[in-house]
């Protein structure tokens, strides 16, 4: 057969050829990291040395050697018995190794790791009482809310239990035939009881210069005194001895 001739696309020899699409291309791109690969192996030979990699190497040479009888200071050892291995010390406590050497490669100053790591401990220890002082105002800031809203809530009351003494007061007063009240505030305005309005009740309230917790106290000790009437059981006793001793309290405190 003629070198010139054509092929036989029918024979074994072109149907055994590997056709799948797009291997020429994976061939070419992992035959490209190969000869990559290769070249830079051949630089990082041919590359020259800078002196201080040759330094350490001399220097890592040397420290993983052993010493040896050329050494004066291990050959007088040897004169007093010391053997290769053998831990210094009379009875052996000593250390076996040599003493490790820490060479410095940095242009900065003997005292400058130290100052770094003194620095980085007061740096932490400063974001750590950071940390401490956030918490803590977050903690009295949590325990001022509640205290506040405690508080709101023991007024709230309060007004509404002033508002119940009041309405009592009126209706007591009258039906002893009592047509002006002792205090103009022991009684509830007449306009006031038809109000919804929770702000407008609170300064019909305090109208006057006294607080709303010594408005209730002065006239729940008026009720019990004048009518034996308690707000809190929402009773009317016969005498002051059957208040006195049915009844827990002057206060909500010693009703609850």
């Amino acid at each position: 057969m003629e070198e010139d001739e054509e092929e036989d696309y029918m024979s074994d020899l072109f149907i055994k050829q590997d056709v799948r699409p797009g291997l020429p291309m994976v061939r070419r791109v992992k035959e490209a990291i190969q000869k990559e690969e290769k070249q830079k192996e051949a630089n990082e030979k041919n590359r020259q040395k800078s002196i201080k990699e040759e330094e350490k190497e001399r220097r890592d040479l040397v420290l993983k050697s052993a010493l040896g009888n050329e050494n004066k200071g291990f050959a007088l050892l040897q004169k007093m018995g010391y053997k290769s291995g053998q831990a210094l010390g009379k009875s052996g406590e000593g250390i076996v190794e040599p003493i490790p050497l820490n060479i410095k490669t940095g242009r900065s100053g003997l005292g400058h790791e130290e100052l770094k790591k003194r620095k980085a401990e007061e740096k932490l220890e400063n974001y750590r009482q950071k940390l401490h002082m956030k918490k803590q105002a977050n903690e009295q800031a949590a325990d001022q809310f509640r205290v506040r809203f405690k508080t709101k809530q023991e007024e709230r009351k309060m007004e509404g239990d002033l508002r119940k003494s009041q309405r009592a007061c009126q209706q007591l007063d009258m039906q002893k035939d009592i047509d002006v009240p002792k205090e103009t505030w022991y009684w509830l305005e007449p306009e006031e009881e038809d109000k919804k309005d929770e702000e407008d009740k609170e300064d019909e309230c305090t109208g006057s210069d006294l607080s709303v917790s010594e408005k209730l106290h002065i006239l729940t000790a008026y009720l019990r005194e004048e009518h034996f009437y308690c707000i809190w059981c929402g009773t009317t006793y016969e005498d002051s001895e059957d208040l006195s001793s049915n009844c827990p309290g002057d206060s909500a405190a010693d009703h609850d």
